[in-house]
């Protein structure tokens, strides 16, 4: 579902930051850093970013490049599903954010869902591991896989915190409006699916 000019600037870059890392040409140096701000000006172009948030982007890491992991906990009461109020952008998503170094997928998931609306949970199952590349995201300079974690609620109580407002359960049929950098409307479908039929496997792609 990834426009093609951004799957082709995405890789651009992976090939640019790969070629910085290991080259030992000056003249291939110079030239990994054309490409680079090639891609930069690709997506200038034709997303949201501005240059100088887009370089930033792409320069805050070496190396070979590799998918960023955005963890999402799952949270159902009720038969409805935990969301909370994202400040950047005033819209819903599920409890969650980039993995943390040291911290098991599961454990980011427990620890993203207390600090972002105050509860308590356990993580229990994973629903699934996504490619953002093939959900209808709006462009991400990132490539992105987005795990997916159920959990229980054990405890706690709703509180705002610096990255979100509000939090709260709600139905299938009642959503709020979303966040779709982070989470999509047909995902969402997917996750009260899996949580209807517990026996299904982990999802992927």
């Amino acid at each position: 579902m990834e426009e093609k000019w951004l799957t082709w600037a995405k890789q651009i870059q992976s090939i640019a930051q790969a070629g910085l890392t290991y080259t030992q040409d000056h003249y291939d140096y110079e030239r990994y850093l054309e490409l680079r701000q090639l891609s930069a000006e690709m997506m200038e172009t034709y997303t949201e970013y501005d240059m100088k948030t887009i370089q930033q982007l792409f320069t805050n890491e070496t190396g070979y490049q590799t998918p960023k992991v955005d963890v999402r906990a799952v949270v159902f009461h009720e038969g409805k599903l935990l969301f909370v109020k994202e400040k950047a952008d005033g819209k819903w998503s599920l409890p969650g954010g980039w993995g943390d170094v040291g911290f098991t997928p599961g454990e980011v998931a427990v620890k993203e869902v207390q600090e972002e609306s105050g509860y308590e949970v356990e993580a229990r199952r994973l629903l699934a591991v996504l490619d953002h590349k093939q959900h209808p995201h709006p462009p991400s300079p990132y490539h992105i896989y987005k795990v997916m974690i159920a959990c229980d609620l054990i405890g706690g109580s709703a509180a705002e915190s610096n990255e979100t407002s509000d939090c709260g359960f709600f139905a299938q049929h009642e959503l709020p409006p979303l966040s779709t950098g982070r989470i999509t409307e047909s995902q969402i479908e997917m996750l009260f699916a899996l949580h209807n039929d517990p026996a299904h496997g982990p999802v992927f792609d």
